[in-house]
């Protein structure tokens, strides 16, 4: 007998959950891509994209994962030879840097580990040793989805401008963007990249990268650069299908505009505070089962944690052992530990993720909690009570009349 039958939900940082009105619109016949209702309805795509990342610069829309958005942004702004500054806080912020390096970028990387945010003295230290300005951009993840920490991007901005340095300021927000706040614009940044299989709530397959006029003018001398990954043809272009170099993602087109009805209609600055308060949800269930035993949350601070997905840490191997007895047992499938291998845990056995992005909402936080609960006493593993409560009154409050 398996308890596991039924709506399997799978709680992990991305691809995240797909509503039923994004597939819905996805389930149709192919469309004529040169004329008539989705050349208009991409059209229409473009701006909103431009509201999601509050910026009234470009937005350039690849056939792509969130991999093929960095090296669109590399390809577009960089020469071989040229060198960056890669700050990683994860996993995903080491990847970047290792792209740029297999495309003949000499990438200058400062760990800050991962439990930890982006040390700003440190950069500025950086910065400030940079006197012959070689650094050409800083490589920055606003949400790393390895360690779940949410980098200060806003005075990332700020360390770069005390110094004056004229590095283009570019930021992954593939993780968070329509789940944790971003301000491109305000913020200051140059470029950032993005996927749509997180926040945006549609299967994995497109890619945007956002650019200001700063970094496009390093368009003009990047020997990267590459007809596919161009991105001047794919914000201003002749006909329809130069939007993506070839045919279109019809049904991802259709899918993301739903999409981005559903983000409007309920409010961005209201998608910004559900996620808040359904994190805060999970933290609250994780300070009480941390009481006893060894799990805890992997980044100390609330206010450096995203909103999005939720890294944990236990006495390996539990981290694995939990995830399969949930999977098994409960019909909930949790994220793997992804790049937190160390010596004494190679497989990061010890780590186990939860995504709380996009389509969430208060009954399947509170499930996925409930479920994990069950696990831990199913597996007699050392935990504090009253997790769930704890939870339930987070949300709870939030919602008083």
């Amino acid at each position: 007998m398996s308890l596991a039958n039924g709506r399997h939900y799978l709680a992990i940082p991305g691809p995240s959950v797909i509503p039923d009105r994004v597939l819905a619109a996805m389930h149709r016949a192919a469309p004529n891509i040169y004329t008539g209702e989705l050349v208009d309805m991409t059209h229409s795509i473009v701006p909103d994209l431009k509201k999601l990342a509050r910026t009234d610069h470009q937005v350039a829309m690849y056939i792509a994962n969130g991999h093929g958005a960095w090296e669109a942004a590399l390809t577009n702004t960089l020469s071989r030879g040229d060198q960056v500054l890669v700050l990683a806080t994860g996993r995903f912020g080491h990847g970047w840097g290792e792209m740029a390096t297999k495309m003949g970028v000499h990438c200058q990387v400062i760990d800050f580990g991962r439990r930890s945010d982006i040390d700003m003295a440190r950069v500025e230290e950086a910065l400030r040793a940079d006197t012959g300005g070689e650094i050409k951009a800083v490589l920055a993840v606003q949400v790393d989805t390895s360690s779940s920490v949410k980098n200060d991007i806003a005075g990332l901005r700020q360390t770069m401008d005390r110094v004056s340095h004229p590095a283009l300021l570019m930021v992954d927000c593939i993780a968070c963007l329509g789940c944790d706040a971003f301000e491109m614009d305000a913020w200051g940044v140059d470029v950032m990249v993005t996927g749509c299989q997180k926040g945006l709530m549609t299967p994995p397959g497109m890619a945007f990268v956002y650019f200001n006029d700063k970094a496009d003018g390093y368009r003009e001398n990047a020997d990267l650069v590459t007809h596919y990954w161009d991105w001047r043809p794919r914000v201003d272009p002749n006909g329809f299908y130069q939007y993506f170099d070839g045919t279109a993602p019809t049904h991802h087109l259709y899918g993301l505009r739903t999409a981005l009805d559903m983000i409007f209609e309920e409010g961005l600055e209201n998608v910004w505070a559900r996620h808040a308060t359904l994190a805060k949800a999970i933290w609250a269930a994780f300070d009480a089962w941390g009481t006893k035993g060894s799990l805890a949350l992997n980044i100390n601070d609330p206010a450096k944690r995203s909103h999005a997905v939720t890294s944990a840490t236990i006495d390996p191997p539990h981290g694995t052992d939990l995830r399969n007895w949930l999977v098994q047992n409960a019909g909930v499938t949790l994220g793997i530990g992804l790049g937190m291998e160390t010596p004494q845990d190679p497989n990061s056995d010890g780590y186990f993720r939860i995504g709380h992005m996009g389509h969430v909402n208060a009954h399947m936080v509170l499930g996925v909690l409930g479920a994990i609960d069950a696990g831990l006493k199913a597996l007699d593993l050392p935990h504090g009570l009253g997790a769930v409560e704890a939870a339930s009154v987070v949300i709870g409050a939030s919602c008083r009349p």
